[in-house]
């Protein structure tokens, strides 16, 4: 059976930038640590804005810019970046919280038959958008997420999300 990991949203401005935690920084190591041992395919997520981001309806709610393309804060951190070196991997852009496309390149890549192992920030906004997204689209696959491989923007949204996601069948590991 197919592998999947999916690193979600790994970016300088969600670990240590514009909207970057202590939590954040804290499970890179974790994150490394799994990319560099994971023996699959793996699905990169990027949050992915433009110089209008201030202007969209996201900006409205959140008038943090941060991850537009092209700048610092875009990049993945530089830990998980030098983890993904020779691994094989899909870099996905996202204008949003969770990726639309991603089912479609999974079923793409490798079909039906797969388990799919979930990483990455933030926990409670892009994580478990793309995990719902992701169980929706593939009800019947073990879809689980590394609950110490992932960070919320506060401990409690944190666990919150996870206990959503355990009531959506999501494996929390």
């Amino acid at each position: 059976m197919n592998k999947i990991l999916v690193v979600v949203d790994m970016q300088k401005d969600f670990v240590d930038g514009a909207l970057g935690s202590a939590e954040a920084v804290a499970i890179v190591p974790n994150v490394v640590k799994k990319i560099k041992n994971f023996d699959g395919l793996i699905f990169v997520t990027y949050d992915t804005h433009s110089e209008n981001y201030m202007d969209s309806s996201e900006g409205k709610k959140l008038p943090v810019p941060h991850c537009i393309k092209g700048t610092d804060g875009w990049k993945l951190d530089s830990q998980v970046e030098t983890a993904l070196e020779g691994k094989d991997f899909v870099a996905v852009e996202k204008p949003t919280f969770g990726s639309v496309d991603l089912p479609r390149l999974i079923r793409n890549r490798v079909g039906e038959e797969f388990s799919l192992e979930i990483i990455g920030l933030c926990t409670d906004i892009c994580v478990v958008s793309n995990a719902l997204i992701l169980k929706a689209s593939f009800p019947e696959n073990e879809i689980s997420v590394v609950s110490d491989c992932c960070a919320g923007v506060t401990v409690d949204a944190h666990n919150a999300a996870l206990q959503t996601m355990k009531s959506c069948q999501i494996n929390v590991i």
